[in-house]
This record gives C-alpha cells, structure tokens and sequence, in this order.
C-alpha cells in the first residue's frame, strides 16, 4: 500500500502555475554549517528561469540544491528534462560549487508499472543504474536523489535490491531516497486496520543504503482520520498540505526504522484552493480540490475581498470566500457573511455563514476556501526539525512563487 505525492503535486503545479552514527554529507558542509540543520530545495525543470535565479540569491543559506530535473522512460532510461547543459543551470552548478554547496538532482519516476518491469529484471535494474552513475559522472553531481513513486508492494524487494547496487555504483558520491510519508494505522483506519498490509518501500532497507531520506510531509490533506475528528469537533474546516502536528506524528512513526540523524523533513511552499459544501446537518464539510497556487494568490485574494488571513490549527494561513462570479442564485459573500456568529474574524466569515445556513435551513452553500504554506507555516516545519534533531530540511518547492520570507524561515 502506497500513497503518491509529488507525482501528483508536480503535475499539478505545471498545469496551475500561471500567474528529499551517520557520516555528515561532506567534511565541508558539516564545518560550514555545524549549528545549523542542513538546508535543500527542489527546483522544477518548468520554472528554471525563476528557480534557479532563487536558488542562486540564497546559496549562502543553503547545504544542497536539487534540481528536480530527470525523469525516465519505460525501458529504465534517463531523459534530461531539465535540459543539463543550458546557462541557468550552469550558472547555478558553478555558483554553488565555489560556495561548497552540493548539487544532487533528483531523478523523478510514477510509471508504477515500467518501474516493476525494470528494478525486477536485474539486466534492465543494471542497464538504469549505469545511466544514472554516468549521468553524475558525466556532470560532476555531488550524488543523485531517487524519488520513485506509486510503486506495488511487490516491487518493495526489488526496489531494495535496486538501492542497494545503485549505492555500491556511486561510490563516493551520495545517494539521497526521496520518499512517501507514512502515517501510524490509528490514524489511517477508524476500525481495526487490516491484517496484512503491504508497503513499497521497505524503510529498514531505504535506511541502510540511503545517506540521506528525504520525507515528503506534505499533500496531507484529509488523510488523518484522528486530526480529521478534532477539527470535525470543533466546526472548523480542516484539509492542510501539512499539518505539523501530523508531519511530527509521522516523523515519530517512520522514525522507529529510520534514523533520524539521515532524515530530511519535506516542507511544503504551496497551497490547495478548495471548494467545500457543509453538509445539511450543520456539523461539518465536504472538500473538493480543485488548484494549486502559489503563496501570491493567496495574498491577492484577501486584498481584493477585503480579508485577512488567518493562521489555522494547521499553522497555515487560510480563508474562505464566495467568488463574485458565482451563480446568482447562490448566497453570495454578503449574505454568509451576515449569517455568521458574532464576532467571526475576516477570514472564516463565508464558511461560517454556510454553515450556519445549512444548520438552520438545510440549504447548502458552496464556498472556496484556500489554505497555503506561508514564511510562517515554513518557520514552524524549520524548528520541528531542528527539535527532532533531523538531518535537515528540504523545501519543494524553489520557483520564485514562494513567500518571500521563506528564506529567512530558514535559517
């Protein structure tokens, strides 16, 4: 059993975006920023211009930089999609070079099928280990980072094997696991969990051969069934990209196979647009996710509705709002907002007025609801590392699009 993140993320940031006693990674890194956790980032191939350009201003701050740049066909081979040779990228390799920050692009892969068909058969696992050793070689990388997702369970020895050799090829360069969150069963299944469940990745095994694993807490959405309940007690609207109650919880769980001096906390610099519906008895909502924005948009919102945004019980900025483009024959802004309890803040003035409405007429009202990981939410993830004594942080994602103060959060 596995679930997808960045696969999903990644693509839908491409279609949205308009407007990853333990040897520390190098001898120089760890002299440079002994007080500190370590700093990485990934840096999408679709926005290279922008990313790079804020990955470079902020080298100073940073341990690595992961350029999130090669995907693979079916047969196991690399394709550049960052496109390696061209001047932003060399730029930046350069530039972090001569500030002794490592450079360890992420290999990027979801065919849960073509990745089965590959690491299963050892001629074709040992033909896409040589591409990736030369692709390092052949561009002076500091190691690559493997983030495969949606594999099978069946893949799971497979996939260790694969870590395995892949580690031994490298040699002295790093091999960094990107990987799934993994929650406790308490928190995934309201009953008794299922006798036999079955991961993809074998976190023992990842631990063994990975120098650094790199946790993807984000995407959380509503998947955590007991925090789902406290927010569903309390009325309130609850679907975070990563709560960091819930990003502790799962550190803490994955933390018993894996060793917490290797492990790099995913944070998230995005948000999710929502349409939530309370359902007609007035005790709570449905969530449709609909977009993903950059931190900007949220801003933008809440200046042209005249609101402002509040910090949830999942340490992110949120509101909630009617747009002036909806149907007329709905409740528009003004009406919730008059329907609300007295003394409701700006920012949950619609989705309290829904509520309210369905509660007393069983009408039920549709409300967009935006919830993004801002310099705060960020700064927060940065001392739950630095509290759990975590190798470090890796934020997805650097494009240009985060909140500007994000680079302050993470010092």
């Amino acid at each position: 059993m596995n679930i997808t993140f960045k696969a999903f993320v990644a693509s839908a940031l491409m279609a949205t975006f308009v407007l990853s006693g333990v040897a520390p990674i190098t001898a120089h890194a760890a002299s440079k920023k002994s007080s500190k956790i370590e700093v990485s980032g990934w840096i999408p191939y679709w926005r290279t211009e922008a990313g790079t350009r804020d990955a470079g201003k902020n080298l100073s701050l940073m341990t690595e930089v992961n350029p999130f740049s090669y995907t693979v066909r079916a047969d196991g081979s690399l394709t550049d999609a960052m496109k390696v040779g061209g001047s932003d990228w060399q730029k930046l390799f350069k530039d972090a070079r001569k500030k002794k920050v490592l450079v360890v692009p992420t290999i990027m892969w979801s065919d849960t099928n073509a990745i089965h068909n590959v690491l299963s058969n050892p001629v074709t696992r040992t033909a896409h280990i040589e591409g990736i050793v030369k692709a390092v070689n052949d561009n002076d990388f500091d190691g690559i980072d493997i983030d495969y997702e949606g594999k099978k369970a069946e893949t799971r020895v497979h996939f260790s094997a694969f870590l395995e050799e892949l580690k031994d090829a490298l040699g002295r360069d790093k091999l960094h696991c990107t990987i799934e969150a993994r929650m406790p069963l308490s928190a995934r299944f309201s009953g008794t969990p299922p006798a036999n469940i079955e991961y993809a990745n074998d976190l023992k095994e990842v631990n063994r051969h990975c120098d650094r694993v790199r946790i993807m807490t984000y995407d959380q959405q509503t998947a955590d069934l007991e925090l789902n309940k406290v927010a569903r007690d309390a009325k309130e609207i609850y679907a975070p990209v990563a709560d960091v109650k819930w990003v502790e919880k799962v550190v803490e769980y994955m933390g018993q196979d894996i060793d917490k001096k290797k492990m790099v906390l995913g944070i998230p610099t995005y948000g999710y647009i929502y349409q939530i519906m309370p359902n007609t008895s007035g005790t709570g909502y449905s969530y449709i996710k609909t977009e993903v924005f950059n931190p900007g948009y949220g801003t933008q919102i809440a200046k042209q509705y005249g609101i402002t945004p509040e910090r949830n019980r999942a340490g992110e900025l949120s509101l909630s709002y009617v747009p002036k483009d909806q149907v007329s024959t709905l409740p528009n802004q003004k009406e919730l907002a008059r329907l609300a309890p007295k003394g409701t803040t700006s920012a949950r003035l619609a989705s309290a007025g829904a509520l309210a409405l369905a509660k007393n007429t069983g009408q039920q009202a549709p409300v967009t609801y935006l919830t993004w990981s801002d310099a705060g939410a960020i700064k927060q993830k940065v001392d739950l590392a630095k509290k759990l004594k975590l190798a470090g942080v890796a934020v997805f994602k650097i494009d240009g699009g985060s909140d500007p103060k994000m680079w302050r959060a993470l010092r």
